[in-house]
C-alpha cells in the first residue's frame, strides 16, 4: 500500500525529485520508472476470509468463467448476482475441505495426480499432447490442471473418510434388502439368451407330444455336435425371435418364466439346455453369455507372523539379521514358531496369539505381506521382508478353498446401502461444517452468511 502510496505522491507532482535534478536526478528517473511500471500490476484482492484462510478474487473469476462456459453449452446463464453467490459458497466449502484435508494429514503423491491425467485424456481418447492442447485452449494451463486435480483428489478423500463413518448399515439393514423385492432383482443373474421353441401342432398329448419330442431331440444333437444355434432357430423355432436367430438378448432371471430360470440356475455361458416342455412345447436354451451372481471361491491361507520394528536402537539391518537368527531357531523346531512369535515379536495385536492372523482375505494384508504369503508354501517360513510396518517373518499353517460367494454378496449390498445414503449424508455434514466456519465475504452486494 505503501508503494500505491508513492505513485500518487510523484503522479501529483510533488516530488522532492523535480525540485532537484542533479547527480541524484537519473536514480530518481528510474525509481519513477520502476514505480510507474509497478501501477500497471494488477493486485490481487481477498474476496472471503475462510477461517485462516482467503479466497482470492483470481480464483473466484476463473472459476466463475469455467462455470458460465459450461451452463452455455446447457441452456441459458442466471443472473450474475446468484451466479456470483453460488460460485463463492462452492468455492468457501471447498476451502474448508481441503483444510480439513490437511489437518488429517492427508497426502496426494504426484503418483496419483498423473494416473488421473492418464485417465482423463484416455478416456476422451486423445494423447497427452492433443489433451494439453484442448487445455491451452480452454485457457488452462498444465501446471493449474494438476493444482485442480489434487484439490478434487483431497476433497474426495476427505468426503469418503468424514461422510462414510457417519454411515451406519446394520445386518438387519442388509438382509432386508436382500429379501426384498429390489434385492432379488439386483441379485439376480443376468444372461444373453438364444432360444428355439418347437411348439405343439395340436394338444400336445399323444403322437403330437411324442412327434414334437423327437424333433427337439435331433435338434438338441444337432447343435451339440456344433451346429449353428441361429441357422436351427430361423428355420425350426416357433418362438417370436426365430426370425432374429432366436436371440432373446439379456434378460435377468427374475424377468425369465420361472420354468427358464429353473434351467438356467446351474449354466454358464456357452451351455446349452437340453429340451424341457411347458404348455407350449419344448424348449432348448443357448447361454451365449452370463454376469452376475457367480459363485466366488477363493484360496485362503491361515498364517502367522513375527514382526519387528526399525528403531533408534534397532536398525534396518539389525532387524534383519535378528530376524534370520529367529528363522533359523523355528526351522531347527527346539522352539516352535508360536513360542518365538510370543517372545519376539512387536505386532500387539497377533503376538499372544503367537503371531496367528486367522484366514487371509483379499485385501487384508498389505500387497508386499499378500505377494510373500503367496510365494509361500504350506509348513515354511518366509525368509524376511520389509513392509511399511517394519521387518516380518511368515509361517502358513494350512490352505483351503473357501465359498465366499454369501460374503461377497452382503458386501456388495452394503455398498449399495452406503452409496445411496452418501449423498444425502454429505449434504448434511457440509452444511455442518459451513455453519461451524467463520466465513466473510468482503464483495459489498453479496448476502453476508
Amino acid at each position: 500500500m505503501k508503494q500505491l502510496g508513492l505513485i500518487r505522491f510523484f503522479k501529483r507532482g510533488q516530488s522532492p525529485l523535480r525540485k532537484s535534478m542533479g547527480a541524484l536526478g537519473l536514480a530518481g528517473l528510474c525509481l519513477c520508472a520502476q514505480l510507474s511500471n509497478a501501477k500497471t500490476e494488477n493486485l490481487d484482492r481477498v474476496i472471503a476470509v475462510v477461517d485462516e484462510d482467503v479466497v482470492l478474487e483470481s480464483e473466484l473469476n476463473h472459476q466463475l468463467n469455467q462455470v458460465k462456459k459450461q451452463i452455455r453449452q446447457r441452456g441459458e446463464l442466471p443472473p450474475e448476482d446468484v451466479l456470483l453467490n453460488q460460485v463463492l459458497e462452492h468455492l468457501v466449502v471447498k476451502r474448508l475441505q481441503l483444510a480439513l484435508g490437511a489437518r488429517m494429514g492427508i497426502q496426494i503423491t504426484e503418483e496419483e495426480i498423473e494416473r488421473t491425467l492418464t485417465r482423463l485424456h484416455s478416456s476422451n481418447n486423445l494423447t497427452r499432447e492433443q489433451f494439453i492442447e484442448t487445455l491451452s485452449q480452454d485457457g488452462i494451463s498444465v501446471p493449474t490442471m494438476r493444482k485442480q486435480l489434487r484439490d478434487e483428489i483431497m476433497v474426495q478423500r476427505v468426503q469418503q473418510a468424514r461422510v462414510n463413518f457417519r454411515i451406519q448399515i446394520t445386518e438387519q439393514e442388509i438382509d432386508n434388502f436382500l429379501s426384498s423385492e429390489e434385492g432379488k432383482f439386483w441379485l439376480s443373474p443376468e444372461y444373453e439368451l438364444g432360444h428355439i421353441l418347437l411348439s405343439f401342432s395340436s394338444n400336445g398329448r399323444g403322437e403330437d407330444l411324442t412327434n414334437t419330442q423327437a424333433k427337439a431331440d435331433a435338434i438338441y444333437e444337432q447343435l451339440s455336435q456344433g451346429s449353428d444355434f441361429r441357422s436351427l432357430a430361423i428355420a425350426h423355432s416357433g418362438g417370436q425371435k426365430a426370425l432374429q436367430g432366436g436371440d432373446l438378448g439379456w434378460r435377468r432371471g427374475v424377468e425369465l418364466p420361472e420354468i427358464f430360470a429353473s434351467e438356467l440356475k446351474d449354466m454358464k455361458a456357452g451351455d446349452l439346455s437340453k429340451p424341457f416342455k411347458s404348455g407350449a412345447g419344448f424348449h432348448i436354451l443357448k447361454v451365449y453369455n452370463r454376469k452376475g451372481a457367480e459363485e466366488t471361491v477363493i484360496e485362503q491361507s491361515k498364517v502367522r507372523h513375527i514382526l519387528l520394528k526399525p528403531s533408534e536402537i534397532l536398525t534396518d539391518d539389525e532387524a534383519y539379521e535378528q530376524l534370520l537368527e529367529i528363522r533359523d531357531q523355528a526351522l531347527e523346531g527346539e522352539v516352535s514358531f508360536e513360542e518365538l512369535a510370543k517372545e519376539h515379536s512387536e505386532d500387539i495385536g497377533s503376538m499372544l496369539a503367537g503371531g496367528d492372523l486367522g484366514w487371509s482375505l483379499p485385501g487384508k494384508f498389505v500387497p508386499e505381506f499378500e505377494q510373500t504369503l503367496n510365494n509361500t508354501d504350506i509348513g515354511a517360513i518366509s525368509l524376511p521382508f520389509r513392509s511399511q510396518f517394519g521387518w516380518h517373518i511368515l509361517k502358513i499353517d494350512d490352505r483351503r478353498d473357501e465359498n465366499m460367494t454369501e460374503t461377497v454378496v452382503r458386501n456388495r449390498a452394503e455398498n449399495l446401502l452406503r452409496s445411496r445414503r452418501f449423498n444425502e449424508e454429505l449434504e448434511i455434514w457440509l452444511q455442518e461444517l459451513r455453519s461451524q466456519a467463520y466465513v466473510e465475504t468482503r464483495i459489498p452486494d453479496l448476502e453476508q452468511p
